[in-house]
């Protein structure tokens, strides 16, 4: 018979374990785990730490390894002194030298008049003389003192048009081989006289040069690969035709072998897209080329000239295209190779094949800063230029005048670690990459799932059926809804508040204010690339320093990134498409000025022509010929009634595309030029056409089945008490969170991938694919409410009452608005500022800028508390 004594006392015992076990629970349950709070997209701004690191603009983490020198200007490309003593840095704006050893900033050389080339430096083998290539037409030359400073001492000039890339010296110093991109060719330079001797032709956009052993030959990275064949898809890059697919999109990339005895062309071998940086072994027999568009490595036999191995240098070998393998460098027993993934923020480290018949193989990952461009190994250290700094915000000096072309440029310096110090630094590589986040965008739809707004795997069916994706210009959040109290806003910022901009107030109000969204990019060429692709090339990350090839904006084939655009990936998925604007440069028959147009428009007696000039040519056939894009003499007024015209034959038939792109750029303004009307009428006339656009589609037909997502192709230079890379976005739509305020970090990428998700289409790219979906932006109940427009508060055609000046005061230069950013970012800013706040407000420059004020400390939240 059992003790009732015992029996009690056990029963007290499974008691106390039970409360403990309760108790445990509650505990956990309140304070969560740290990776579990910081993963939460809701509670960082870019720039907070996220584990030990910021958060960037595309959504990843930057931690590099090892230790990091920061400074002014992109860095772009880089080169050791012959000693090892000295990195040097080529900038966007000039040169930046670093001591080796005490990983110290030592100087800092900026051009007197003149912008970087995106590839091309050199040091003469006696460590005297250090060679970059311009952005012009120029090679720079800095003499080294016994001091170890840097000074200019000349500069090569050669021919017009020639954009000067990757540099190689001769042994004994007496010639560069310059590869000119824009010439197609190989340049020989005397050093002596300063003077070009000879060009051997190369393929399309000679890239990077290396020369062998002996100085007799000379291999060339093509980044635009063979000329078209006879009957091939082409288009134009900087004046040149390029071999494209149907979508538009370059298809070749080659590397050159070049006979400097004869100066001649002996061979052109195909390798992947985009071939940039090149290593050469010591002895001279093996060749590597980094293809950035194809994130790939091909080693190639350089006697026979035939790829020996093209090894694909992605974190998973699953992962879309998004590494953007663009430079490598060897190891000094020429056993390693190190490869710079800039789409990945990490250096891969290869294992070179030593013997027939064995592969290479990538051994693991050193995370770096932000866009690794550029990589050298000496000794037992790996140094690696980061073109887009290590993710923190610049400090401005006092009173600094802030430009888009203004940047933080750093550079690591990293021993080389044994293996198991690789697998640490490989998995959070991987994890700062978000690699995981990627590949789970790929996974396979789930058979059976309920209509969502936002599905949770790519063909998982979605309430809507149709996207309209509406693409603006250039403002950045506190610019516009800076006074708007439910959100994080700035109210002193504010220079198109609720008077002028009505319809995107009641929108925010009525679909969900974002305050925590951000432009991955900063300028219209690298902007409307991440708002259409969802990524950009290291070209684009590169050329900042002058955009002489061209200023993209659909107008260069090789600008382009291998992915789809958005609706490339519609269209091969079976869906329709129409654009509005989107890539089209306008002219105007006769040529007119803004006030003409418009009162041609409002006359109805349409005089003025528009005639259409779209480059990609497969994307004419679904563009509405009547609507024009890129043109500032242009109103929104008139673009929105194109766009209705067809509207209202789409609702009579009962059928409309599942991509809708629109165009609406006059939120850019034209600033104070009196042929056009004050900034704030370009804003209400932007801002009236959308709120027509939105209340059109809410009563119509297709409402119950439509999303609209409205969206700045880039911040520009704007200000932002955030970061200046802070935007506006708009997710409208009747299953919108309405009346909410929603805090999650989105950005332009995390647009397409909600775009991918609702219309059934698989992430494009690596990009696209980790940026968050835009879940907490929608409920699952619908509200058919429809919008009414609101009435513009300010007339369409203001004219100014005076003429206000830009910075620095007096100086009002006329402004080239025929093409996007032609004009000095800084100056149109403060125009725009001094014009609505006065001429004698003092202008925000420590908060302008794509690296502005920096971010904003992480913030935990429990439960919705802040800790």
């Amino acid at each position: 018979m059992t003790n009732p004594r015992s029996r009690i006392e056990r029963l007290s015992i499974l008691l106390i374990v039970l409360c403990l076990a309760v108790a445990a629970f509650a505990v956990c349950a309140r304070i969560r785990p740290v990776s579990k709070i910081v993963s939460n997209p809701a509670i960082v701004t870019i720039g907070a730490p996220v584990a030990n690191g910021p958060l960037v603009s595309t959504g990843q983490v930057v931690r590099p390894a090892g230790q990091t020198c920061t400074f002014d200007g992109r860095a772009i490309d880089l080169a050791l002194s012959p000693d090892g003593s000295t990195v040097f840095i080529k900038n966007n704006d000039g040169l930046t030298v670093i001591d080796a050893k005490t990983w110290t900033l030592r100087q800092q050389l900026k051009y007197n008049d003149n912008g970087s080339s995106m590839h091309g430096i050199a040091v003469s083998r006696d460590g005297s003389r250090v060679f970059l290539s311009a952005a012009g037409r120029t090679v720079e030359e800095a003499r080294i003192g016994a001091d170890g400073k840097a000074a200019w001492s000349s500069a090569i000039v050669l021919p017009d048009k020639s954009y000067p890339c990757g540099i190689a010296l001769s042994a004994d110093g007496k010639h560069a081989y310059v590869a000119l991109s824009r010439k197609n060719s190989l340049g020989i330079v005397d050093l002596e006289t300063g003077t070009l001797m000879d060009e051997i032709p190369t393929g399309v956009a000679p890239y990077g040069v290396v020369l062998s052993p002996d100085g007799d030959t000379a291999y060339v990275s093509n980044w635009g690969g063979r000329k078209p064949k006879s009957g091939e898809h082409h288009a134009k890059s900087s004046g040149t035709d390029v071999a494209v697919d149907e979508r538009g999109i370059g298809i070749s990339g080659t590397v050159s072998k070049l006979d400097l005895k004869e100066n001649k062309v002996l061979a052109e071998l195909e390798v992947g897209l985009h071939p940039a940086g090149l290593a050469l072994c010591t002895d001279g027999s093996k060749l590597y080329s980094a293809n950035a568009s194809s994130d790939t490595v091909t080693i190639i036999d350089t006697q026979t000239f035939r790829s020996l191995e093209t090894l694909l240098v992605r974190p998973d070998e699953k992962l879309p295209f998004g590494s953007i393998t663009n430079a490598v460098a060897l190891s000094e027993d020429g056993h390693t190779l190190y490869a710079a993934n800039g789409g990945n923020n990490a250096i891969a480290l290869i294992s070179l094949a030593q013997t027939p018949g064995e592969k290479s193989q990538v051994r693991g990952f050193i995370p770096s800063a932000w866009f690794p461009g550029a990589v050298a190994a000496r000794g037992s250290n790996l140094f690696v230029a980061c073109v887009k700094g290590d993710g923190l915000p610049y400090k401005l000096a006092k009173d600094a005048a802030w430009k888009v072309t203004r940047h933080r440029g750093s550079a690591c310096k990293v021993a080389l670690p044994d293996d198991a110090t690789l697998a640490g630094l490989t998995a959070r590589a991987l994890a700062d990459a978000k690699v995981q986040d990627s590949l789970t965008a790929r996974e396979q739809a789930h058979a059976g799932t309920r209509a969502v707004p936002v599905p949770e795997r790519p063909g998982e069916p979605s309430v809507f059926q149709h996207v309209v994706y509406v693409l603006k210009e250039n403002r950045t959040y506190d610019q516009v809804f800076g006074d708007m109290p439910q959100g994080n806003s700035d109210p002193k910022l504010c220079i198109y508040g609720r008077e002028i901009t009505p319809n995107h107030h009641a929108l925010a109000e009525q679909f969900g204010l974002l305050d925590n969204y951000y432009c991955n990019g900063v300028v219209s060429a690298d902007g409307h690339q991440w708002a259409t692709q969802g990524i950009v090339t290291d070209s684009q990350e590169k050329a900042f320093g002058g955009w002489t090839r061209s200023y993209d904006f659909g107008t260069d084939a090789l600008v382009y990134a291998p992915t789809a655009f958005i609706w490339d990936n519609a269209l091969l998925h079976g869906l329709s498409f129409r654009n509005y604007g989107e890539f089209d440069f306008p002219a105007l028959k006769p040529r007119s000025s803004w006030f003409e147009v418009y009162a041609d428009y409002k006359s109805g007696a349409r005089k003025i022509v528009l005639n259409q000039s779209i480059d990609i040519e497969c994307l004419r056939p679904y563009t509405c010929p009547s609507y024009p894009g890129w043109n500032l003499d242009i109103p929104d007024a008139l673009r929105m009634d194109a766009f209705m015209k067809e509207f209202e034959g789409y609702q009579k038939r009962g059928d409309w595309p599942n991509l809708v792109l629109v165009y609406l750029p006059q939120d850019h303004t034209s600033g104070t030029s009196e042929s056009g009307p004050t900034p704030r009428a370009h804003l209400a006339d932007n801002d009236l056409a959308l709120g027509r656009l939105v209340e059109a589609i809410s009563k119509s037909s297709f409402w119950p089945t439509t999303c609209i997502f409205v969206n700045e192709d880039d911040p520009q230079d704007g200000f932002d008490h955030v970061d200046g890379h802070r935007s506006l976005c708009l997710a409208i739509s009747p299953y919108s969170k309405r009346q909410q305020v929603i805090k999650h970090f989105y950005n332009q990428t995390s647009v397409l991938h909600t775009i991918e998700r609702m219309l059934g289409l698989p992430a494009m790219n690596q990009n696209d694919g980790l940026a968050p979906v835009m879940n907490e932006c929608f409920t699952d109940k619908a509200d058919l409410t429809p919008f009414t427009a609101l009435k513009n508060n300010i007339e369409l055609d203001e004219k100014h009452a005076k003429k206000v000046s830009a910075a620095p005061p007096g100086e009002n230069r006329i402004m080239d608005f025929s093409r996007p950013d032609r004009i000095d970012d800084d100056e149109f800013n403060r125009m725009l500022w001094h014009d609505a706040k006065g001429e004698d407000a003092p202008y925000p420059a420590q908060l302008a800028g794509a690296h502005g004020k920096g971010l904003k400390a992480l913030r935990l939240a429990l439960d919705g508390d802040d800790d």
